[in-house]
């Protein structure tokens, strides 16, 4: 019985990973904190992302987007929103 216990308590944290929740803000996804993400951080999390796309939205061509270069690709993906 005891061996049960720890094997559903091991499957239960184990299981906990698979259902956290995804990276929601630029530092979540700045994983190594530069304050830019790089086209590889971005994928991570945007993966149709495109190389093209990163590159024209680096407007200073340092390899990372900032917070305000990140913003310029965001509208383009985003759906409509009906006119008031």
């Amino acid at each position: 019985m005891h061996k049960l216990a720890l094997s559903l308590a091991v499957l239960g944290l184990s299981a906990g990973t698979v259902f956290a929740q995804a990276p929601t803000s630029f530092a979540d996804v700045d994983t190594d904190a530069n304050g830019e993400l790089s086209f590889a951080e971005l994928q991570l999390v945007w993966t149709d992302l495109q190389q093209a796309e990163f590159d024209a939205a680096d407007a200073d061509a340092s390899g990372g987007l900032s917070a305000t270069e990140l913003n310029t690709l965001q509208p383009a993906t985003l759906p409509a929103t009906p006119a008031q």
